[in-house]
């Protein structure tokens, strides 16, 4: 898809949200519609995307505006390092007309030092939430996009392969996530999608602890949780393994969570929702009387950003169209003792869902 398809698609959603402009700042979404890649700094920057014919609107640092003469016909207003921002937002908003005109502002992504200059300057401004213009437009993927996420998930399951044969009880979990950090680079990754994640023993019962100075001891279960970034798009994949048999409880765990993620992919197909994956694979780990010990949803949308619509969640009710790319990662969290969590990358397809991993689900003892 290009990006003349993109816009064309996005003008279609502004017009019927009743809205004239978005408004990006840099990241994903501004990348996603016009292919700029810009930094997000101490120096506003805003994009403002049509709904009508006008040309598009940048407004940004003069030394950043060659980056986007090359794009699409911008009408671009540029400021120098030491003036005033604001004028450039006057500009901007006299010169095309934007009084009282309604925007549609990224939630999750527009600043305040943004929204204050751009509403300093527009009269009678009005805005809506852009999630509902968005979200549809970037959920189903094209054959690119899907095609650099495989990369991006191959060159992690490589990565973790090379960094598996390398860990040894002793080893820390920082040692292990630099080992992994360094496979990931080498591998080819452009960058990683976030901080590994290394939980071992008791520390895996925290979902989301960064990797500490705890050595690796003998059965310990260690939850690693890792992604690639290629040409902008992440994998996001989470892998158990045993230093050493583990327990008997913590073996039975780990059984309980593939049986679950085996069942929320099974779930996943065109025209199901998303809380139909969480309640299939939360009904495998309740059933077994660990309902609640899975204290997160069961996934979430991947793709230009680690988390995007949809999701795999209680209460999102969208339903699932072949290219929507997510993870199902469900997880049983024992304070004091461990925690398993298996998370694969799914995409729905015409006839149900594949997983994009390849890893292998079975318990690994090291």
């Amino acid at each position: 898809m290009t990006f003349d398809d993109r816009l064309r698609r996005l003008k279609a959603q502004l017009t019927a949200a009743g809205a004239d402009f978005l408004a990006l700042v840099p990241g994903p979404n501004l990348t996603y519609f016009t292919g700029l890649r810009m930094h997000l700094s101490e120096r506003p920057i805003v994009a403002l995307l049509p709904a009508g014919d006008a040309p598009p609107i940048l407004i940004a640092p003069s030394f950043e505006v060659g980056k986007a003469s090359t794009a699409l016909p911008w009408r671009a207003y540029g400021y120098a390092d030491g003036t005033p921002y604001q004028a450039a937002f006057d500009a901007a908003a006299n010169e095309c007309d934007l009084h009282g005109k309604t925007i549609a502002v990224e939630p999750l992504g527009m600043r305040m030092l943004e929204w204050t200059l751009l509403s300093g300057s527009v009269r009678q401004l009005k805005h809506i939430f852009a999630t509902d213009v968005i979200a549809p437009l970037r959920m189903v993927k094209d054959a690119a996009e899907v095609a650099k996420i495989r990369q991006a998930i191959a060159l992690a399951e490589l990565a973790f392969t090379q960094t598996l044969a390398q860990i040894r009880p002793g080893m820390t979990e920082r040692e292990v996530a630099g080992l992994l950090m360094s496979h990931l680079l080498r591998a080819g990754a452009q960058t990683l999608l976030f901080e590994p994640l290394v939980q071992a023993g008791p520390n895996a019962a925290n979902p989301h602890a960064h990797a500490g100075d705890r050595p690796l001891q003998r059965g310990d279960l260690v939850v690693i949780d890792f992604g690639a970034v290629v040409d902008g798009y992440g994998s996001d994949i989470t892998r158990t393994i045993a230093i050493g048999e583990p327990d008997a409880e913590l073996r039975a765990v780990y059984e309980v969570v593939k049986a679950a993620n085996a069942a929320g992919q099974a779930a996943a197909r065109p025209g199901a929702t998303g809380e139909a994956v969480d309640r299939a694979a939360r009904a495998v780990i309740a059933s077994a009387g660990y309902g609640s010990y899975f204290t997160h949803r069961t996934g979430h949308g991947l793709g230009l950003e680690g988390h995007e619509p949809p999701y795999m969640v209680q209460g999102d009710t969208t339903p699932l169209q072949p290219g929507m790319t997510f993870t199902v990662e469900p997880g049983i969290y024992l304070a004091g003792k461990g925690g398993v969590r298996i998370e694969d990358d799914v995409l729905i397809t015409n006839e149900g869902s594949e997983s994009l991993t390849t890893l292998s689900r079975e318990l690994i003892v090291i």
